[in-house]
């Protein structure tokens, strides 16, 4: 249960400090032996079932990007976080279900997980009165099984279909088409899953030249993510330490 206090005690902004320096100092070789540019790699800090205390703290560390993945956390995290203040750039990067769409758009800068047509049409309904766009990745199924979430890469199927979910992004005046993102499939190696993810982001984006962020790996494959190219990493437990037990 997250802890309603925003009080950031002292010990525990030192872990943060500590595991922050360890993720960054992980990325940033990861990008040298990749021969990438550091700044082409955003660490999203996966905070599901941290406090919003956490939050702030690491926002004081200078963490920008923040990642959810269930709305009921996330809507009074979010709203405790900036109450106190703090502006980070809220991520959703859960399995969202359309009757959600309307209370996600309140808080959320980016949805990581469009993975189907309906989807799309119930965040552009949501998405209406902001002031910007919302900013959309379609969530890709590595391994073409819709069952676990992400849009299909070679198939024409109209409501789960890559090309279909992505054009429809495209199309939809309250969203803004800024990518992809996958999740390594359960006993897929890093390798296999990222190569095939990088096959799949080079085809897209002859299509979509401008939708150029990937986001891709965790705290244990965040290395093999940005050798195959990703733009954004969601780190979660190498960041804030093991999770607390879900009650």
């Amino acid at each position: 249960m997250t802890d309603s206090s925003t009080t950031v005690r002292p010990d525990r902004r030192a872990e943060l400090a500590a595991g922050l320096a360890r993720v960054r100092a992980r990325i940033a070789d990861a990008c040298a032996a990749a021969g990438r540019d550091r700044a082409e790699v955003t660490m999203i800090a996966v905070t599901k079932t941290y406090p919003a205390s956490d939050v702030l703290a690491l926002a004081d560390l200078g963490v920008t990007d923040v990642g959810e993945n269930r709305d009921q956390e996330a809507a009074g995290k979010a709203a405790e976080v900036a109450a106190a203040g703090a502006t980070p750039r809220w991520h959703f990067i859960g399995r969202l279900q359309r009757n959600k769409a309307r209370s996600v758009v309140r808080y959320a800068d980016v949805v990581q997980s469009v993975d189907s047509v309906r989807l799309v049409r119930a965040l552009d309904t949501a998405a209406a009165g902001r002031e910007r766009p919302l900013t959309a990745l379609v969530q890709v199924s590595i391994d073409g099984d819709p069952a676990r979430g992400g849009a299909v890469p070679d198939s024409a199927d109209p409501d789960v279909g890559l090309g279909p979910v992505a054009e429809a992004v495209a199309g939809a005046p309250g969203l803004r088409l800024a990518g992809l993102m996958a999740v390594a499939p359960l006993g897929w190696e890093p390798e296999r899953a990222f190569a095939r993810l990088a096959e799949v982001a080079a085809g897209f984006r002859t299509v979509h030249p401008g939708a150029v962020a990937l986001s891709a790996g965790m705290s244990g494959d965040l290395e093999t993510a940005i050798r195959y190219g990703a733009t954004h990493v969601r780190v979660g437990s190498a960041l804030l330490g093991m999770r607390p037990t879900l009650r």
